[in-house]
């Protein structure tokens, strides 16, 4: 907190310095390994299309004629408002009457927002009101244009690039969720540091120039593991989580009185940038409790937020998702006139806000990338900006699940999501421009009354010469250097693990091992994935689908493993609450229930692997089969940069460098590599790790560009 009075933030996005301005063409074109769009070549800062900006400003000329004879809007100042002015406490506060709204509205007139930024703004009494078809802020018309970005999902010191990016692309808000299971990983241990730093990134949006929505959840979505929630809430068997259920409110509750008055100081009415918070979400896709949505309201009310309140749900689901008290908004996928008809009868006299205007997707293992078109984004922008609907992209900025906290779907069949947020976004996983950031910076330069913001610097990045690993460490070699192993009569699932303080495993892996003395028919039921091996020997694999397995006949007792992978918890939908991971209920060898486990807990943090260094690592000979650990350094020179690395003919796992967890490999695709942001890497030697599950391969390849 203490470095966000430092000159490192000082600087605000009108004020953006020479190194993050936008390259001329001639300086773009001379730099190597740089790649720009079509669209980037033909745009010239703060510049609109000239046929966009013709067509809108004849629609702008029409509009003031008409203005003389029909009643002004609030942006546009006329006699009519001004002696309104001397009316006000005749008409009570807010509109007297609200306008009758035109489908056909094209937009007033030129936006010119910059008296209501939150770093000049100082006399503040009124924040964000919906009134009739339109918000005000200060009492002054605003239109929402929002962007997603979410600060646990890219490193901290890309926050003020991507920021920046934002608000020079012509958004006045970003919105970002808080994710609980993140910041709190353990009951009572709360984190909010490094990237976890909740309030230095909302305060740095207000250095920028951004208005910012909060969605604390409890419940989140986002595609993270478990919609957000902690995984510890998952011990008792009995709670029912999302709803007024004893114990989970009293979880919820422990964590809003540490998480609110962290967000009391950011609000609107303090002199910060908070805007609005939203309470929970899509809950109208759930819709287990009616007092549910009551409760998380009132939590967030008499803990001390006084900004707008607002729900965000599906447009099927959107009156079961709704509070009273609360502004109920909508995520959608594109403009659909006949739902805005209907919402509007449904939320009489009150703006509309499409809470998330879905830019993209996201990629589940096994399955194709997702695209949505350029120009759908520009049209469907386009259309709720002439109908003057506020709105926010989802995602502007998607970045990357690092570690294990991506989410997944199940739909007949668990499916993780892919390590890559990238979204198919505005802007890409790694924060480049894409073709829609640069359609729509001329869109909104097209109806902005001043110039927008030079767009920041063209992130570079490199390719670093290929590692092939030097050394490897088989994962039976490897078990002595984890935490002391659990020993009990039967399976545990690794939530209810009694490590961590009690509050059980979250992410990684489990290897369970006990003794057996005949062959047979096993059974056990795995999630995600378990690898079954006889000593050191591969059996087969179990998962949701394969839960039985044939151990052929042996003549002295063996060690049976079981080696469990959780892939990422089910984060939409009733399925959150059976998403144990690990061996869940009793092992059986021809339905005889085995007894005598020890289990070992690998979730990887930092500290595992500096005791790891100490370890006698084998050299690389000979490919080797089965779960390992191998070790190798990339060399990043005197200016470290992002890059893309590559693994052809490694199989499945994990990536960590420097201890920094990559993110999840898989060679069933669509991702095909892995970012690295440079500022984890240092000047000159790097370490590398990879916990391989099934096979190694021979190097692990740097590139410029992802491959999706």
């Amino acid at each position: 907190m203490g470095n966000l009075t430092s000159g490192k933030f000082s600087t605000t996005v009108e004020e953006v310095s020479n190194e993050n301005r936008t390259p001329a063409p001639a300086e773009r074109s001379s730099r190597p390994g740089v790649q720009f769009s079509r669209a980037e070549r033909q745009l010239q800062p703060d510049t609109a299309a000239p046929q966009e900006t013709a067509t809108l400003s004849r629609q702008w000329q029409r509009q003031r004629r008409r203005e003389k004879t029909t009643e002004p809007l609030v942006c546009c100042l006329a006699w009519k408002g001004i002696v309104g002015i001397f009316f006000l406490p005749i008409i009570l506060s807010g509109f007297a009457s609200c306008p009758k709204h035109k489908d056909s509205f094209p937009f007033p007139c030129r936006s010119n927002w910059s008296h209501l930024n939150p770093l000049t703004l100082k006399k503040r009494s009124e924040g964000l009101v919906g009134r009739c078809a339109h918000f005000t802020l200060e009492g002054h018309k605003f239109l929402i244009f929002g962007g997603s970005i979410h600060y646990f999902r890219m490193p901290r010191e890309y926050w003020r690039d991507r920021l920046l990016k934002l608000k020079a692309c012509g958004f006045n808000t970003v919105t970002t969720y808080i994710p609980w299971n993140l910041h709190e990983p353990e009951r009572g241990q709360f984190y909010f540091s490094g990237n976890l730093d909740m309030e230095a990134f909302v305060l740095l949006a207000a250095k920028v120039g951004l208005w910012v929505i909060l969605r604390p959840g409890p419940y989140i979505c986002a595609e993270v593991d478990l919609g957000g929630l902690p995984s510890w809430l998952l011990q008792d068997p009995n709670m029912k989580l999302r709803t007024t259920d004893k114990g989970f409110v009293e979880a919820v509750d422990k964590y809003f009185d540490h998480l609110i008055p962290r967000v009391i100081p950011l609000q609107y009415h303090r002199g910060g940038p908070v805007i609005a918070v939203q309470v929970e979400n899509e809950y109208g896709s759930f819709n287990k409790d009616k007092d549910y949505m009551s409760y998380v309201k009132e939590a967030l009310l008499k803990r001390g937020i006084v900004e707008m309140l607002l729900t965000s749900d599906n447009e099927k689901e959107i009156e079961q998702g709704s509070v009273e008290g609360a502004l109920t908004t909508v995520n959608m996928d594109s403009f659909n006139e006949k739902f805005f008809s209907r919402f509007r009868q449904m939320q009489r006299n009150k703006p509309i806000l499409v809470m998330e205007y879905w830019t993209g997707w996201f990629d589940n293992w096994g399955r194709k990338h997702h695209v949505k078109s350029v120009d759908e984004v520009e049209q469907t922008v386009s259309e709720l900006i002439n109908r003057e609907i506020s709105f926010n992209a989802y995602m502007f900025h998607g970045g990357t699940n690092f570690g294990f906290i991506n989410g997944a779907v199940y739909f007949g069949m668990h499916r993780g999501v892919v390590t890559s947020y990238d979204y198919d976004a505005v802007l890409t996983e790694a924060g480049d421009y894409t073709e829609k950031y640069f359609k729509l910076r001329k869109l909104f330069a097209s109806i902005s009354a001043k110039p927008l913001p030079l767009s920041p610097q063209h992130t570079l990045k490199t390719v670093y010469p290929s590692v092939r690993p030097s050394h490897f460490l088989p994962l039976w070699e490897v078990l002595q250097y984890l935490n002391e192993p659990v020993k009990s009569h039967i399976p545990v699932n690794m939530e209810n693990l009694p490590i961590n303080n009690g509050s059980g495993q979250s992410f990684g892996f489990v290897l369970y091992e006990t003794s057996i003395c005949s062959g047979g028919r096993l059974h056990a039921e795995v999630h995600d994935i378990g690898q079954v091996f006889l000593n050191y020997t591969i059996l087969g694999v179990l998962n949701e689908k394969v839960q039985d397995l044939f151990i052929p006949n042996f003549t002295e007792c063996q060690l049976l493993r079981i080696l469990v992978e959780n892939q990422g918890r089910v984060n939409f939908s009733w399925k959150i609450q059976d998403e144990r991971k690990g061996l869940i209920g009793p092992v059986k060898i021809n339905n005889v229930s085995l007894e005598g486990f020890t289990i070992y807990s690998l979730e990887m943090k930092m500290n595992f692997f500096q005791r790891l260094r100490s370890a006698s690592w084998r050299p690389v000979s000979v490919r080797y089969l089965g779960p390992a650990f191998y070790l190798g350094t990339l060399k990043a020179g005197s200016f470290p940069r992002d890059t893309f690395l590559g693994l052809p003919g490694w199989v499945s796992g994990f990536v960590f460098i420097n201890g920094h967890n990559l993110g999840r490999y898989w060679n069933i695709g669509p991702q095909e590599t892995l970012y690295l942001p440079g500022v984890w890497l240092h000047p000159g030697d790097n370490e590398i790790i990879l916990f391989e599950k099934i096979s190694s391969g021979s190097h692990i390849y740097s590139t410029g560009l992802p491959k999706l």
